[in-house]
């Protein structure tokens, strides 16, 4: 299984992803709140897509693939689905369900969505 620190950096690669992503249709202004959080909003929205998609159909986001982690169901299905995916997304958007892990070193997220996070290399 993959540890906590290879998901961590996944999830960081992810987010910088998604803000040059939304960098280059959305024009970030430090100065302008409302500007500010339109951008915020488009990054969420961006990062969501980033990790809904790839994760359904391939097991991994960018960042993932980055750091050599991939998602698996515990049923053996070869992928994840778009529902795991979301749900997925969604706890990890909270962050305490991605957070909190048992003994055996799954999340929250994982046991509710009945995968687990493994290493591909």
């Amino acid at each position: 299984m993959a540890g906590g620190g290879a998901r961590l950096l996944g999830l960081v690669v992810d987010l910088v992803a998604a803000s040059l992503l939304t960098s280059l249709f959305v024009r970030p202004d430090l100065q302008d709140t409302a500007a500010m959080q339109s951008y915020n909003l488009w990054a969420v929205a961006v990062w969501a897509i980033i990790t809904v998609v790839p994760v359904s159909f391939f097991g991994f986001t960018p960042g993932m693939f980055v750091t050599g982690i991939r998602v698996a169901r515990l049923d053996g299905a070869g992928m994840v689905g778009v529902p795991r995916a979301i749900v997925r997304a969604a706890l990890t958007f909270v962050i305490i369900p991605a957070a909190i892990r048992n003994a055996d070193g799954r999340s929250w997220l994982d046991r509710l969505t009945g995968t687990v996070v493994i290493r591909m290399r």
